[in-house]
């Protein structure tokens, strides 16, 4: 959950307008506390903004495109959109649950990747790293 971004400058400083439903889709994103699903981006937007569901998955694209939100795979072979890394937010990896389909977010701390060394060794351009651990998440596994 991000108290810290201003996203109307971010969609301004990509270079798109801030329409309402793109703030909308955007801070729905951005104020959960987890990656989430297109459905509950469609169900949480329609609550705030009248958006329908096609809107919404081409807002999702252009948001992905400009590198503003990241489409995360998820363990049950579909996605779940997060905050892409900014001033504010670190890269880090996701918990994805195999029993609840809940995707967490992990501390950047618990993984380092030495992206220097990687780099030295790889002549291709890394523009993103996706690292997810799947499981059973603590509520699970207490029931």
């Amino acid at each position: 959950m991000c108290k810290q971004c201003d996203y109307v400058d971010l969609l301004e400083t990509s270079g798109l307008g801030h329409t309402p439903n793109r703030l909308s889709v955007l801070q729905v994103i951005g104020n959960s506390p987890h990656p989430l699903s297109a459905q509950e981006i469609i169900e949480h937007s329609s609550r705030v903004q009248n958006v329908n569901r096609v809107t919404v998955y081409r807002i999702l694209d252009l948001l992905v495109e400009k590198k503003l939100v990241e489409r995360i795979s998820a363990g049950d072979r579909s996605f779940r959109y997060g905050l892409a890394p900014n001033t504010n937010h670190r890269p880090h990896s996701h918990f994805y649950c195999l029993e609840c389909g809940e995707m967490e977010c992990l501390s950047p701390d618990c993984i380092n990747l030495d992206m220097e060394s990687l780099e030295r060794s790889f002549l291709g351009l890394i523009e993103r790293v996706e690292v997810r651990f799947d499981g059973i998440c603590e509520d699970c596994r207490r029931h």
